[in-house]
């Protein structure tokens, strides 16, 4: 088949061989059922992924049927090469996307439009979406980042944030980037964006980076956003980092970088609501998802928190990070997440709660249930920060609150470590309920290490620490 032939090409080109033969075939099955729900023609049926009124079997209760809002079929439908588009994987065609675009930006109130990109390898700098738009990768279409760092321009820091993640100052503009938008719509049949990040990680490693890095997909402000049936390649930083969003749907992705590449997160829903992530498969330097909201003082003083997000049968592996992380920048808030069908294997931890003092905010109601875990490190991880805040103005006072964290349903094999459970001294880590959990292959000598936090623990082996083995009758932990 087709796609599983490009998808095996886009692997061995990156190099990416150390996925199971049972993780890639749950890779395939998603690409072949996203694919059997593509039609021949050029425009999207998003009802038939999503669901809706047009479609006479019920929508599956399982899946993100109701986050996205399909609009009607969009009104005009043109191609990169109509705006001079040259796919030879050398010429730039940084101007042609823009000028594509800039034009179909006038049907927006017009019944939309589509852009569609060929079979063929196509160089760009940064280019920025339109409303009532659609982005559709063709079979075998390939967008690759340009190598020339003025093609990635300086943008101002996020206002929750204060200043770059990573520097002082401005950031670069994300590869594919987006603002105040309504109705977009980035998919295609399995085509790939890539990054092309090295240029970006070596700038890291050797510490003369200028600015922040971009991310490969960025979208701010915007509302009713669908990502799907893609293969995200090399992002320079983080991969898909929606931000102050709402109505947000990323589904049947393939997010792969190599695996010692710097601070590569797969998703990042930042400051975002209803959200849903599902059917993903990603290997990275970083986080496979992780939810954010804001950086210290910035993101206590914006007050965005990011709530009612569902991170659904997500899989992969990170050698210094984590399957799911909370944090570490959540002083906006964090609240009603829920995780389920996590499968995490070769990875740092698997699920793991961060903060630290100066982040204020709070996080709470977090569900996380079916997780399973092959070879990590530390299963289940709180960690407290190492000093990591933007300037010197935040308030060592401002502690976050931690309550109501839900973990059931974890089945850990070959476990090097057992869980480490770190609050904040004075800060409320309390409500934590773990029910249903076994760590396999832990050595004999390995106890849970815990400190300042408080919760209920049912059916969980080996024994944890007493912090989790309270009577708190104000606190109910429902039995799995």
């Amino acid at each position: 088949m087709e796609v599983e032939k490009s998808f095996f090409v886009n692997i061995r080109r990156t190099g990416f061989t150390r996925a199971s033969w049972a993780v890639l075939l749950l890779v395939f099955t998603v690409i072949a059922v996203s694919w059997l729900q593509i039609t021949k023609e050029s425009v999207f049926p998003i009802w038939m992924v999503l669901g809706s009124e047009k479609n006479s079997i019920p929508a599956n209760t399982q899946s993100c049927s109701g986050f996205f809002r399909e609009g009607p079929p969009r009104k005009v439908v043109k191609s990169l090469t109509d705006f001079g588009g040259v796919g030879d994987g050398k010429t730039s065609n940084t101007e042609a996307f823009r000028r594509a675009i800039l034009y179909l930006a006038s049907f927006g109130q017009k019944g939309g439009s589509q852009l569609n990109v060929p079979n063929g390898r196509w160089v760009t700098g940064n280019f920025n979406l339109t409303s009532n738009f659609t982005l559709f990768l063709e079979e075998g279409a390939v967008i690759l980042g340009s190598q020339n760092p003025k093609e990635w321009p300086i943008i101002d820091p996020l206002p929750s944030y204060g200043r770059g993640r990573e520097r002082l100052g401005g950031r670069h503009i994300s590869l594919i980037h987006g603002d105040a938008l309504t109705d977009v719509i980035i998919t295609g049949k399995n085509g790939t964006i890539d990054g092309q990040g090295k240029m970006w990680w070596d700038l890291w490693w050797n510490r003369s980076l200028e600015y922040t890095r971009g991310h490969l997909l960025e979208l701010m402000n915007s509302h009713n956003i669908l990502i799907c049936n893609l293969t995200l390649l090399n992002s320079p930083f983080w991969t898909i980092h929606p931000v102050y969003c709402s109505n947000v749907v990323i589904k049947g992705m393939a997010i792969l970088a190599p695996l010692n590449s710097p601070n590569t997160d797969g998703i990042d829903p930042d400051s975002s609501k209803n959200v849903c992530i599902e059917d993903c498969y990603i290997e990275s330097g970083d986080d496979l998802v992780a939810v954010k909201s804001g950086w210290d003082q910035y993101g206590i003083a914006m007050a965005r928190p990011s709530t009612d997000i569902i991170v659904r049968r997500v899989s992969g592996t990170t050698p210094t990070c984590s399957g799911i992380g909370i944090g570490s920048e959540m002083s906006g808030g964090i609240s009603n997440i829920t995780v389920e069908d996590l499968h995490v294997r070769d990875s740092a931890a698997g699920v793991r709660v961060k903060s630290d003092k100066g982040r204020g905010g709070y996080i709470s109601n977090i569900t996380i249930t079916n997780i399973t875990m092959e070879r990590v490190k530390i299963p289940i991880r709180f960690s407290r920060g190492s000093n990591d805040h933007p300037d010197d103005r935040w308030d060592p006072n401002a502690l976050p609150t931690v309550k109501g964290i839900f973990i059931s349903n974890v089945v850990s094999v070959d476990t090097r470590k057992a869980p480490v459970l770190e609050g904040i001294e004075n800060a409320s880590f309390e409500g934590i309920c773990m029910t249903n959990i076994t760590l396999s292959g832990l050595p004999s000598s390995a106890t849970w290490r815990c400190e300042f936090v408080k919760g209920v623990t049912v059916g969980v082996h080996p024994m944890p620490c007493p912090q989790l083995q309270t009577n708190d009758s104000s606190f109910s932990c429902p039995h799995s």
